[in-house]
């Protein structure tokens, strides 16, 4: 279970009212927890019970895939190191349009200013504006419209010169 799945499962929970649900998988155990005690908190368990012939066997490939893996983004973030990074400062649904009839807030190749609003980030019923805190040109947008982001998620390259 990848943590798309698990964030999509905390909005349903969220969002039919239930009190708690308890996910039990071979590999997983989830608990997520709403309700008037949390005033629409949500809280998420994760317990991965791990045996000792499961790690001890795939050991030796994660790390062969984690070398060759940590040697493609050393090159792209040489490439990248002259943009500056905008990042999420919540936890939320990341929009790229104020609303669905409207346009979107900035495109690839689009000079921004400081203040400028460049998403809008959902967070319990709130929208709440993103505004750059650097002036340059939009490089790269590095979330898709209507998904989740995490805090300190990267959103927007933004080259400075």
């Amino acid at each position: 279970m990848d943590l798309k799945e698990i964030q999509n499962l905390i909005r349903f929970v969220a969002k039919s009212g239930a009190n708690e649900v308890k996910l039990e998988m071979d590999d997983i155990k989830i608990t997520i927890k709403t309700g008037e005690s949390h005033k629409g908190e949500t809280t998420i368990v994760q317990q991965i019970p791990v045996s000792a012939p499961i790690a001890q066997n795939p050991a030796t490939p994660p790390e062969a895939e984690s070398n060759t893996k940590s040697k493609e983004p050393e090159s792209k973030d040489s490439d990248d190191s002259k943009y500056i990074t905008i990042k999420s400062p919540i936890i939320g649904t990341f929009y790229r349009k104020p609303s669905p009839d409207k346009s979107v807030f900035v495109e690839v190749g689009q000079s921004i200013n400081q203040g400028d609003v460049l998403c809008v980030i959902e967070a319990m019923k709130l929208f709440n504006e993103i505004e750059s805190e650097v002036s340059g040109k939009i490089v790269k947008v590095l979330v898709d419209d209507a998904s989740p982001v995490e805090f300190d998620q990267p959103l927007f390259l933004v080259d400075p010169s």
